[in-house]
């Protein structure tokens, strides 16, 4: 099996990589139960994907294959809050949006308090997973971390990848729940 080639998403690839997580994110259990009906869903999600990991476009740390996408966060380099509120205020049903917000609370409690890489969002096309794209989009960055010693961060929103993340070196932290929300894992790796 070829390896995915990973490369910077241009300017022209930004939309495609939108596309792809919003594809990869269609079943995941945060994703979904914060956007029941699947018109809400891809009405929020893009706008939420573009407040939450857009910033990678902007520092050049989003990266992709043919068929993933990983928005990536350099250390010192943040979501946009007021954007994910925007998005939160204007998408999500009003029972849902509190739960969300203490969500979001509760993941900040998580992120490490020195620099460290953070990946708000990952996602391979579902026609296309288990061939290596999300390994190669893990790999990128991580050996970055390893050669600058700096630590990394994510969370996780469905419980089926945590075992990519375990593979890459990273620990699980704990759990954040709201309410009725699925339970997200945060997890952290450090440098090898």
């Amino acid at each position: 099996m070829k390896h995915p080639t990973v490369r910077r998403v241009r300017d022209a690839d930004e939309a495609s990589a939108v596309d792809t997580i919003v594809l990869a994110f269609a079943a995941d259990p945060v994703a979904r139960w914060t956007w029941r009906v699947a018109h809400d869903y891809l009405a929020g999600m893009p706008r939420l994907v573009r407040a939450f990991g857009g910033n990678a476009f902007a520092h050049g740390t989003a990266i992709c294959t043919d068929a993933g996408a990983a928005l990536w966060l350099p250390p010192g380099v943040h979501p946009d809050d007021e954007k994910m509120g925007e998005v939160m205020e204007s998408t999500v049903s009003d029972s849902q949006r509190d739960e969300g917000f203490s969500l979001f609370e509760q993941m900040a409690k998580y992120h490490p308090g020195e620099p460290h890489w953070y990946l708000p969002l990952i996602g391979v096309d579902p026609a296309h997973q288990g061939k290596g794209h999300g390994d190669a989009l893990m790999s990128h960055v991580l050996a970055q971390c390893d050669r600058d010693g700096t630590l990394a961060y994510l969370e996780s929103t469905n419980p089926r990848n945590i075992s990519l993340y375990l593979r890459h070196g990273f620990a699980v932290l704990g759990t954040v729940q709201a309410g009725s929300s699925p339970p997200i894992t945060p997890m952290l790796r450090r440098p090898r």
